[in-house]
């Protein structure tokens, strides 16, 4: 059984951290504690994450400086960043959280019905493209130890394109999701997965 998609709550405030933990009991991910930005990124030195809820007020390194970090270092520039925080911040918080490279941008108190459903997608998303990894891994190797001994592959080429119309069915169901929510930059996403796949699929086309 694969391992659940990590999530990682950035707050330095108790309470806030449990609420979030009650929040994504529902879902299938392990949420991980960072009470600051420097444990933030001490995290994900070493743990992959499917996202990243990243309060913005916090002692020290705030939550702006700590999106910076993440968004130079190589190994975690392309994680999903939703930015947390307090309804009276100051006008241009959201300005400068999508700036950051944030995905997306709440404030508190909100919907907890709004950030499961968000985070449900950026985990599906993250899981998709785990999958998809692990299929062209998978293809590379049948490719390269079976193909060239000459023979009949049919069966080889069948199975690996089976498995990318599971990618692409879920993607459907992804993309639907995407739609209805409305918003763009989770849409975004789904598309540039999208044309992963596709490429994936002309690979197939091509060979057989």
């Amino acid at each position: 059984m694969p391992d659940r998609a990590r999530v990682l709550l950035v707050d330095d405030r108790e309470e806030n951290l449990i609420a979030l933990e009650a929040i994504l009991s529902s879902l299938d991910v392990l949420p991980v504690r960072a009470r600051s930005g420097e444990e933030a990124l001490k995290a994900l030195l070493a743990t992959d994450f499917a996202l990243i809820l990243l309060d913005v007020r916090m002692p020290g390194m705030d939550g702006f400086e700590t999106a910076a970090h993440i968004k130079r270092r190589e190994r975690t520039r392309n994680i999903p960043i939703i930015f947390l925080t307090v309804v009276d911040s100051a006008p241009d918080y959201a300005f400068r959280g999508y700036a950051a490279g944030a995905v997306d941008y709440l404030t508190k108190p909100f919907d907890p019905w709004v950030l499961r459903a968000k985070v449900a997608v950026f985990v599906e998303l993250y899981t998709m493209n785990r999958r998809l990894a692990e299929q062209a891994a998978l293809l590379r190797e049948r490719l390269s130890n079976e193909l060239p001994g000459g023979g009949d592959h049919t069966s080889v080429l069948a199975e690996l394109s089976s498995r990318v119309t599971a990618v692409e069915d879920e993607l459907r169901r992804v993309r639907d999701l995407a739609d209805k929510s409305g918003d763009t930059p989770l849409k975004g996403a789904v598309a540039e997965l999208g044309e992963r796949v596709s490429h994936l699929r002309a690979g197939f086309d091509a060979l057989g």
